[in-house]
């Protein structure tokens, strides 16, 4: 029956193609909703997925990253008398008021990362070159995002000011977009200042490095016995730490409602759409299963036929899907929409087509052998 199931597909292709381009559109849906809630939401954790450190400490019950208070300085001091922790950086977070030099531009509300300047300095390492380091050590530079600058209303090189203070844009780069403001990068000293003085009493975060990166978890639960006497801190791994995040902005927030509510209509509208057009294909070839059904077919076989029509058709419509999204996907990243795509993400939209496929085609068998073969010879 697969060789029937493939023939049928090869000399009637004109009436699969609706849908083979109804599969393939349905994944092009969901790997697009996907990409762009690890996208928009992965911003959330730029923070710390940018980073090398193995652990953050910081306020407790903080529940991202943009809503750290300061934790005493003797935070860092708990931190480093652990014996596997290697290095510890402090991370001053300030929210702050970006005025450009244009008249025209209006003020913006960004988010000011005060950070290391060291060349092996964990924070943003994975952004952030030992050249660009260097740069901000001069006082009051900054780095944004290359995107937002059109928003910030100022070019590489430009002038504005943070909070009242003067800063000059020293280098422009990708990846810093974040989620709710614009991020700018700053040495720990220019932060600070900027922070005014409040910013002087204590870090943001602390994060630190260990000897042995896979021991976090045993180090996370050693410091999370830290004595009083070190004021209010919590402990985190990097991951638990992301992910924390992560979870804020997706399911405590109306915006994530939002769009997994889309994400959920957009699978019904897929599986909708898959369904109908299938089951159009199999109605339009009614006539011909009711003959073979005639000549001693049994209907188990022509239901693997269809079932196997199906796969064939999934298969068809998830190369399609694959194609188009990778094309649609890199457009995305052109024009910088937050935009991500992961192993399991792509496998796991991949069975979500084949199961709107697979159900599609049990959907349209069961209306085949409900109807009476005598019927459609007439």
């Amino acid at each position: 029956m697969i060789a029937l199931a493939r023939k049928t597909l090869v000399y009637e292709w004109r009436r699969f193609v609706p849908v083979v381009l109804a599969v393939g559109f349905s994944g092009l849906m969901l790997v697009v909703q996907a990409a762009l809630v690890l996208g928009i939401f992965g911003a959330s954790a730029l923070y710390v997925n940018a980073s090398s450190a193995d652990l953050w400490a910081g306020y407790p019950g903080t529940q991202s990253v943009n809503f750290g208070r300061a934790v005493s300085a003797d935070a860092e001091m708990r931190l480093r008398m652990d014996p596997e922790v290697v290095a510890v950086e402090p991370y001053q977070w300030v929210d702050g008021d970006w005025t450009p030099e244009r008249v025209d531009a209006g003020s913006v509300s960004i988010y000011l990362s005060g950070i290391s300047v060291g060349p092996d300095a964990m924070l943003f390492s994975k952004l952030l070159s030992p050249d660009l380091r260097k740069r901000l050590r001069e006082p009051g530079a900054v780095i944004v995002d290359s995107a937002d600058l059109e928003s910030l209303g100022v070019a590489e090189g430009g002038k504005a000011w943070i909070n009242g203070h003067p800063v000059r844009v020293v280098a422009a780069i990708a990846g810093l977009r974040g989620l709710g403001g614009v991020n700018v990068l700053a040495s720990l000293d220019s932060a600070r200042v900027i922070g005014g003085p409040q910013a002087g009493r204590g870090s943001t975060y602390y994060v630190a490095r260990l000897a042995d990166p896979s021991r976090a978890p045993a180090v996370q639960a050693r410091l999370a016995q830290s004595e009083a006497s070190f004021g209010p801190l919590q402990v985190w791994t990097a991951q638990e730490f992301a992910q924390r995040s992560q979870q804020y902005w997706l399911l405590d927030t109306g915006a994530g409602m939002a769009v997994l509510f889309m994400a959920l209509i957009v699978c019904l509208v897929g599986a909708v759409i898959t369904n109908q057009s299938f089951a159009a294909v199999v109605a339009a070839s009614a006539r011909e299963y009711a003959t073979l059904n005639a000549l001693g077919a049994s209907r188990g076989a022509l239901a693997r036929v269809v079932i196997e029509q199906a796969c064939l058709v999934g298969g068809l419509g998830m190369v399609l899907a694959a194609v188009a999204s990778a094309l649609l996907l890199a457009v995305a990243v052109f024009y910088h929409v937050p935009v991500a795509m992961t192993l399991t993400a792509a496998l796991g939209c991949a069975a979500l087509v084949a199961l709107m496929a697979l159900m599609s085609s049990v959907m349209a068998v069961r209306g085949l052998i409900r109807t009476d073969p005598a019927l459609l010879l007439r």
